[in-house]
């Protein structure tokens, strides 16, 4: 056991602290770290906390965004990633959507269902957020 008091031990960060260890962090650590205070601040959920048939919130950026045909059928599949997790979202149906593009921030509503051990959102209700800084 150590004679120093737990209290001590456990100092909360300070300023410079915070700074230090943002200079030495990665770009996408950074941008993974902003994704997830986005996430708290719009009161969605974190996409690493969602389960199977939930019904959910979430947000962050569009990573990927593919034309995939599923059973005949076009498909558009985009990456939503929030600094927890990803996630893929599904529009059946549709060859494009004006908006949804890589880099995009995006807020989604619908039935987390997972296939092929990845979460996906079939045909969710969509907001689309402004591009640049808020």
């Amino acid at each position: 056991m150590s004679a120093v008091p737990r209290s001590e031990k456990e100092k909360p960060v300070g300023r410079f602290r915070r700074m230090l260890d943002r200079l030495s962090s990665s770009q996408e650590d950074l941008e993974s770290e902003e994704l997830r205070e986005d996430t708290a601040t719009a009161g969605c959920t974190r996409i690493g906390d969602c389960h199977d048939r939930q019904i959910v919130t979430v947000t962050g950026t569009l990573r990927t965004v593919t034309l995939r045909p599923r059973a005949g059928v076009p498909a558009l599949e985009a990456e939503l990633f929030d600094g927890s997790a990803a996630l893929d979202v599904v529009w059946l149906g549709r060859r494009s959507i004006v908006g949804i593009e890589p880099g995009r921030r995006l807020i989604a509503s619908g039935r987390v269902s997972l296939s092929r051990g990845r979460r996906v959102l079939f045909n969710p209700k969509y907001e689309l957020r402004p591009l640049g800084r808020e």
